[in-house]
Parts: C-alpha cells; structure tokens; sequence
C-alpha cells in the first residue's frame, strides 16, 4: 500500500506557528491535501503530549484519531553545543513508537533542560550523546536531521554545520538512517555527494500551520505491507521508499547566497566574485544550500546514484491559483477557488495524476495548464535566499496559454 507522509510538522505550542494548530484542524486539512499519515510535532511540550493521549488511540505504534485518521509520535530538537573550537546548531527530528518510549524520552530530555517554553526546545547536547542516549531508550527510536542543508540550524549548514555525517555523529553514525532534504535542495542536488549514498532522502513540511501551502508541501511515499510503525521504520532504514514530493529548492528559503536586510541575492558563482561580501552592506553574505553543496559535491550535477528514489517536484496548488490570479496567497479568494478545485478529490491527485482534460473540467484553461507545466516541472521560481522565501515567475509560461 502507498502511504503519502508527512513526518515532520508543529504544533501551535512551537514558536511563530498558528494558533489554530490543533487535532482537528490537522486532520480534516491532512485529507484534503492528500496526506495519508502525519507526524504529531512537538511531542516533548507537556501540553500537546497531553492532548495527544486525550484525543488519540495508539494501534500498532500509529495513532488514530476517533475519524480513524493516522498520526505518529513525531518532535524536533534543536541542538546547540560546542565541537571542534566551533559553535554547532543542529536541529532534528525524532520519531519514537508508542506513549510510553515518549514518556521516557521526555523525562531524559527534561533533566537536561525546559521542556515547557517552546515545542522545538533547546539542548546543550551533541548530536553522538543525544543519538546514543536514545538509543538506549529505544532502539526502534528514528533521528533525522532534520532540513539538512539549511544555513543556520542544519547538519550542513553553512553557519554551524559539519561536512559529513561522520563529523557530526561521530561512532553514532551507524544509528543514522536518514536525512532530510529541506526545501532549499532536492535529491537531485543530494546524489552529487556519494558519502550520502548510504541514508535514505526523506521530505516532509516542517509545517507551521495546517493551510495546504504549508501542509505537505514536502511529503515522502512509503510502499509498504501495512501501515504501522515498525513498517514506516523499516522503510526508511531500509530505503523502501517509493518517492518523495519536493518543492522546486529556488522556492527554499535558503537556496541562494544572499542579504535579506538589504535585499540581495546571488548565485554562487556570483558570491564567489564577491568574495561572498555583501555589496550593500559590505558584512558577508548567508551562505545558501546550492552554494554548500558545490563546495561539498564530489560529482558532477545530473549524476544518479544505482540506489536512487525518484522524486517529483510541484509547488503548492494555492501558490499556482495566486500568481496566476495575482491575489494575495492567503486570501478568502485563493482559498474559495483552491476548495472549489479539490472539491471530491485532494490536492495531490490534481497535481500529480489528473487528466488535462479532467481538469479542464473543474477549472479553467490557463489554470489547467499551469497545473500540467508545474507536474513537469517547468515553473520558473526566482530563488530564495537568508530567509526569504522564493517568487513563482510565469510571464514566460503565458505565452503556452
């Protein structure tokens, strides 16, 4: 069976998420976007893990809401510590089988620190202690690092990374399956590097909201027996993945090099000739996720290794009905048009398997037609850049109208 997931999301005890983020409202936006399995978030704060053993009914370490919809016990740490003479910033993500591993996960993490301020709390750990500690809980415990090539919290990033996973997990490696893309870099971009042949590309939202431009927009297909937790562990461990969904990585907000006080942007090459000096302000530059794989790829662009999955890339349906429209992404318009699209069916299955003349029948031409272009992946996105998300370009599509 084909389960759509999406294992890394908030809760709206996490900072700077909606205040609306809740079971229901998860659940009932989930369906729509297509998404099969979700990732609870934030299981450490004492709240939501409360709330998740009022309203959810654990079976076969999948938890089932009273609609019968399914979510996994799912949180992401942050990690900030020395190593090396450098400060290191690591943010993860860990998925665990059942209440009782959460309980004893949360009380290790509680005697090293506040688990109450935030959802994504903060620890003075390093990656090998955090990895090996859990593992002593349980060894059917998941760690991802979580957006792996973003500037400032990933396991790559330019700012307080590592350049492998050896660096940072140290004789815990072997503990470490997987990793995430983030949205700034594809798998495409990943295979250049073949010390990561080993893990398995995973891509999920790292949602902050439950609206379906957040929701999913990065998802990963697991092709499995049945769904339960040791079958979605076994997949990822064992690369049984059947795709993932990424978004183009310019639409990342970290995929150039670049200045977001100055608005400023450019791409690697461009940095180089800068000596990657800001020339506005003349302070250096947040060194983006493009920029960092060049510096670590040992392969040339286009390479594909044996074990490779296959990815599609799509930007969110609202995205395409705002820029076509050109109305405010989170407008009452763009979301009246984007219910009255899915209506019967999910997003998902528009963008990735509708026929064009099926959808020539629940919206218009051009809107159709945009739809087919973003399934092959021919929508130009200006690139993102130090926080800035990246800007949907379609002038030069028009002209296929």
């Amino acid at each position: 069976m084909r389960v759509i997931s999406d294992l890394h999301i908030h809760s709206r005890f996490s900072r700077a998420t909606s205040k609306f983020l809740n079971i229901p409202n998860l659940e009932k936006w989930a369906k729509i976007k297509g998404i099969d399995l979700l990732g609870t978030g934030d299981f450490t704060h004492p709240s939501w893990f409360k709330e998740l053993k009022e309203n959810l009914q654990e079976e076969d370490g999948i938890l089932k809401t009273k609609g019968g919809y399914s979510f996994i016990f799912q949180t992401e740490i942050s990690l900030m510590y020395s190593q090396d003479g450098r400060g290191r910033r690591v943010h993860l993500i860990i998925l665990a089988p059942n209440f009782e591993t959460v309980q004893q996960i949360n009380e290790y993490l509680g005697r090293k620190g506040r688990l109450d301020y935030d959802g994504r709390p903060i620890f003075n750990i390093s990656c090998p202690e955090l990895t090996e500690n859990l593992n002593s809980i349980s060894k059917e415990i998941e760690i991802i690092p979580a957006h792996a090539w973003t500037p400032w919290f990933g396991v790559f990033g330019s700012m307080s990374g590592f350049d492998s996973m050896e660096e940072a997990f140290k004789d815990q490696v072997k503990n470490i399956h997987a990793f995430e893309t983030g949205m700034s870099s594809d798998p495409e971009m990943n295979w250049r590097l073949s010390k990561l042949d080993k893990f398995s590309i995973v891509s999920f939202s790292d949602s902050h909201s439950f609206w379906p431009w957040r929701l999913g927009r990065e998802a990963t297909a697991f092709d499995i027996k049945k769904l339960s937790y040791k079958e979605i562990i076994h997949a990822i461990r064992e690369n049984k993945i059947e795709f993932t969904i990424e978004t183009s990585p310019s639409y990342g907000k970290y995929h150039f090099d670049g200045h977001r006080s100055c608005k400023f942007s450019c791409s690697p090459k461009e940095a180089a000739k800068l000596n990657n000096i800001c020339p506005v302000c003349k302070k250096p530059l947040t060194i983006g996720v493009l920029d960092r794989v060049e510096k670590l790829a040992d392969r040339p662009g286009g390479f594909r290794p044996k074990n490779a999955k296959d990815f599609k890339s799509i930007l969110p349906l609202s995205e395409l009905i705002a820029v076509l429209r050109k109305w405010p992404l989170e407008s009452k318009k763009v979301m009246a048009e984007y219910e009255k699209i899915v209506n019967a069916s999910s997003e998902f299955k528009i963008l990735l398997e509708t026929s064009s003349e099926d959808l020539s029948s629940i919206t218009d031409d051009k809107l159709a037609k945009l739809i087919m272009l973003n399934r092959v992946g021919k929508i130009k996105v200006k690139p993102g850049y130090d926080g800035v998300y990246g800007v949907l370009e379609i002038e030069e599509q028009k002209k296929l109208f």
